[in-house]
């Protein structure tokens, strides 16, 4: 009988943990997830995985108590599951809070990558470890290039991007210096309804299902004309997982090679619970109302602006394509319309 893989996640309680985990349950991986400890319970994107009873030989999705800037714990944790994969989702990865939090940015991002990284060549004679960084489109921050590639400059704008910068250089010194089998996922946007609530796109989207089932209040939003590259993050993490499938170790981008405005995120959104805007004024005085009523549905508000905007990212996933047969499958509109019926789905029965 054919040995189960051992993955180990950061990150697990995450968008693309979640989804990762059980992604690699149907691949009958044995999945190890570390999470931080804190004092409220948060799990909810996992617990329909996730078994308390430890003892069970059956269970293979297990969780552990960590934290990436701890090099005795992350050492001691893949020591004791010597994972095949390592798979590197843990990040303070909001890049508004970023700005407010630069030093735990960098520690979290970048020193949290050398710790398992050290621990990893450390086993070398022991286990070959694969390892895969979840690198990100902000670093690339405000680029002359229009649809960006692997070959595309680094330039970020934020503490988050260049955090990064430094985590993604570190993957390939680790690599190139010590022979260990470790690759950055470049990932553009990737939302789906298991996105954080104070990310962009599932702020929209859970907005819009309030205002669906009644709730008046006005949705404030930062630089309407910032261009994305958005998937699903469901897709994404199959990606991520082909990467560490692949014969050699490979940096790629992950995207849709489209790109949409914060505006046309939000006017599909409304769409889809059959409000068209109508758009009147400029700059911090911009707002959106419902064109049959004349209510107001959005406002510009000069808070939700960075220190230093990131403006338009596009990203080319043809390396992807070619080398993994990787191609994200669901559009822009079929992405925000889960979103939205989903957080209407949730919200039904709460009252806000």
């Amino acid at each position: 009988m054919k040995k189960k893989k051992i993955a180990l996640i950061t990150g697990i309680t995450g968008q693309d943990g979640a989804y990762l985990a059980k992604f690699l349950l149907k691949k009958n991986y044995k999945v190890f997830g570390i999470k931080r400890r804190t004092s409220t319970i948060n799990t909810s994107r996992i617990d329909d995985i996730y078994q308390e009873d430890t003892s069970n030989k059956k269970n293979n999705f297990i969780l552990k108590y960590g934290d990436v800037t701890d090099p005795a714990n992350i050492n001691s944790l893949i020591n004791e599951i010597l994972p095949d994969e390592v798979y590197n989702l843990a990040a303070q990865s909001h890049v508004q809070v970023s700005f407010a939090t630069p030093l735990y940015t960098s520690m979290t991002n970048s020193l949290g990558v050398i710790n398992i990284l050290e621990s990893i060549k450390e086993l070398r004679s022991k286990k070959k470890i694969k390892f895969y960084q979840a690198s990100t489109s902000e670093m690339f921050g405000n680029h002359t290039q229009k649809i960006l590639n692997e070959k595309s400059n680094f330039k970020p704008v934020s503490p988050y991007g260049s955090s990064k910068v430094f985590a993604y250089w570190l993957t390939k010194n680790y690599r190139d210096s010590y022979d260990i089998f470790a690759v950055n996922g470049i990932l553009f946007n990737h939302e789906s309804p298991l996105r954080g609530e104070t990310f962009i796109s599932r702020k929209v989207s859970i907005h819009v299902a309030k205002k669906f089932l009644g709730e008046k209040k006005i949705l404030r939003i930062g630089n309407l004309y910032s261009k994305r590259d958005w998937g699903h993050a469901e897709e994404y993490v199959e990606g991520m997982w082909k990467m560490m499938q692949h014969k050699e170790p490979q940096d790629l981008i992950l995207a849709t090679n489209k790109s949409y405005t914060v505006k046309e995120f939000i006017e599909r959104a409304f769409k889809e619970i059959n409000i068209k805007l109508k758009w009147v004024g400029k700059g911090l005085k911009e707002k959106a109302v419902n064109s049959k009523t004349g209510e107001i549905c959005v406002m510009v508000d000069e808070k939700y602006y960075r220190p230093n905007e990131l403006h338009y990212l596009k990203g080319n996933p043809q390396k992807a394509f070619k080398n993994l047969k990787w191609k994200p499958k669901i559009n822009f509109n079929t992405l925000i319309k889960e979103m939205v019926h989903s957080d209407i789905a949730k919200f039904e029965n709460d009252k806000f």
